[in-house]
C-alpha cells in the first residue's frame, strides 16, 4: 500500500514556513505553475507564486491557467509574467479533450525548457501526470496516495486552507512565504469605475456561486440590499451572464432606485475597478469575494463551515465570516463533511447556508461600511 507522506526528493530542510522550506533548486530562471479553475482558484495560488518569485529573483513565472485567469492578470499587477491557457484535459480543464491539441501544447511547453514546474491543482491524480509531460528539470506539488510521484511532494488532504496549502508546496521548492493571502492592485492605466463619484457608501453584492449549495437565498440578499439602500448606501449587484436573472430578481425585490444590477455587463477590468471603489462587498464563497479581499476591500462572506476551513479570510479587521454549521444534506441527510473527489455526492442542491440570519449579516455590513467611510474621511 502506498503511504501518504511528504517526499523531499533527497533535499535538505533549511527552515520553516507553512511547512518545511527545502534547499532551493539550482540555476532556476523559468518556472511553470499549474493551476486551473476559476477566479478563486487563481487567487489562492498567488501567494505561492509571490514566494517563488522572491526566492528566485530574475526568474519568469508562467501560469498554466484558464481564460478568466488570463483576463484577470491582464487587469492587475501580480507576480505572474505570462499566462498560457490550458488545453481541455480530464481533471485539469473541463472540456472535450483532443489528443492532437494536447500534443501541440506539450511540445510547445517542453520547448520552453522550464527549470521548475509546480503543481497547485488538486491532489495530482490527473494534474501530476499532466505536469510531468512538461519536461521540467524539477517538479513539486501536492499528491494523494494514488497520484503519480513528483520530485518533491506535500500530502494532499482535503481540509486545508488553500493559500496555505499552496505556500507549503512553494516551501518544498525552496520559497519562504511573503504574504499569507493574495495582494493585488489594478494595473497601471487601468480603467476607472463607472459607478461614479458619490459621498454615499458603495455596497457591492455578489449572490452567485458555482456550487448552488453555497448560495444564500436571493430573498435574504434582497433584504440586505434594501436595508443598505434605506440607510443611504448605493448598492450594485454583480454576476456573470448566467447570474443575470438572479441579480435582476434581487434588485427588483429590493425595490429601491439606489439598488441596481450590472450582472453580465462587466468585463474583468470593469469588475476590478468597481470592487476597488466599494466600501464593502457582501457575497457567498465565490471568486468575486476572494478578488475583493485580494484588492484590499472589506468583505462580509457567507460560507458553509467546510469552506471556511479551505477558503475563509484569515483576518477579521476587514473581513467578516458567517458560517453555516450544517453537516448533513437538508433533503436526504447524507453526510456532507466527507468532501473531495472521493466523497459521495447526493443529487440535491439545496442551500447549506440558508439558516444564516439577515440581521447578523447586515450588522457587519453596516460596521464595515462605517469603518471604511471613517478611514476615507
Amino acid at each position: 500500500m502506498d503511504l501518504l507522506a511528504a517526499d523531499f526528493g533527497g533535499a535538505g530542510q533549511i527552515g520553516m514556513g507553512v511547512g518545511p522550506v527545502l534547499e532551493k533548486f539550482d540555476a532556476v530562471s523559468r518556472i511553470a505553475v499549474l493551476r486551473g479553475g476559476g477566479l478563486g482558484d487563481l487567487i489562492f495560488a498567488l501567494p505561492a507564486m509571490a514566494a517563488l518569485k522572491a526566492a528566485y529573483p530574475g526568474s519568469t513565472i508562467t501560469l498554466l491557467g484558464t481564460p478568466i485567469h488570463k483576463a484577470l492578470l491582464a487587469a492587475v499587477q501580480s507576480p505572474v509574467d505570462d499566462v498560457v491557457v490550458l488545453p481541455f484535459a480530464e481533471g485539469v480543464r473541463p472540456g472535450k479533450e483532443e489528443a492532437a491539441e494536447l500534443d501541440r501544447f506539450f511540445a510547445s511547453m517542453r520547448a520552453r525548457n522550464f527549470d521548475v514546474a509546480v503543481q497547485l491543482h488538486g491532489g495530482g491524480r490527473y494534474s501530476n501526470p499532466f505536469l510531468l509531460r512538461l519536461g521540467a528539470r524539477h517538479t513539486a506539488g501536492t499528491r494523494t496516495a494514488d497520484a503519480a510521484r513528483l520530485e518533491r511532494t506535500v500530502p494532499y488532504l482535503y481540509y486545508q486552507h488553500e493559500p496555505l496549502r499552496a505556500l507549503e508546496v512553494a516551501g518544498l521548492a525552496g520559497a519562504r512565504p511573503i504574504d499569507l493571502e493574495a495582494r493585488l492592485s489594478p494595473a497601471p492605466g487601468a480603467a476607472a469605475s463607472k459607478a461614479g463619484t458619490s459621498h454615499q457608501p458603495l455596497v457591492v453584492v455578489h449572490p452567485g456561486a458555482t456550487d448552488t449549495r453555497r448560495r444564500w437565498p436571493a430573498a435574504k440578499f434582497a433584504d440586505v440590499a434594501a436595508a443598505c439602500a434605506a440607510d443611504g448606501s448605493r448598492v450594485v449587484i454583480i454576476g456573470d451572464r448566467s447570474e443575470q436573472d438572479l441579480a435582476a430578481g434581487i434588485a427588483a425585490r429590493a425595490a429601491s432606485p439606489a439598488v441596481k444590477s450590472v450582472a453580465g455587463s462587466l468585463n474583468i477590468e470593469g469588475l476590478v475597478a468597481l470592487l476597488v471603489d466599494a466600501d464593502v462587498v457582501v457575497a457567498n464563497d465565490s471568486g468575486p469575494r476572494h478578488l475583493a479581499q485580494a484588492l484590499g476591500v472589506p468583505t462580509v462572506g457567507i460560507f458553509w463551515v467546510g469552506n471556511v476551513i479551505n477558503a475563509g479570510a484569515l483576518g477579521r479587521s476587514l473581513h467578516r465570516i458567517h458560517a453555516s454549521w450544517a453537516t448533513a444534506c437538508p433533503t436526504c441527510g447524507i453526510d456532507i463533511t466527507q468532501v473531495g473527489w472521493t466523497a459521495p455526492r447526493c443529487a440535491h442542491n439545496d442551500s447549506l447556508v440558508a439558516g444564516i440570519d439577515v440581521a447578523d449579516v447586515l450588522r457587519d455590513v453596516v460596521s464595515l461600511t462605517t469603518t471604511s467611510a471613517g478611514q476615507d474621511a
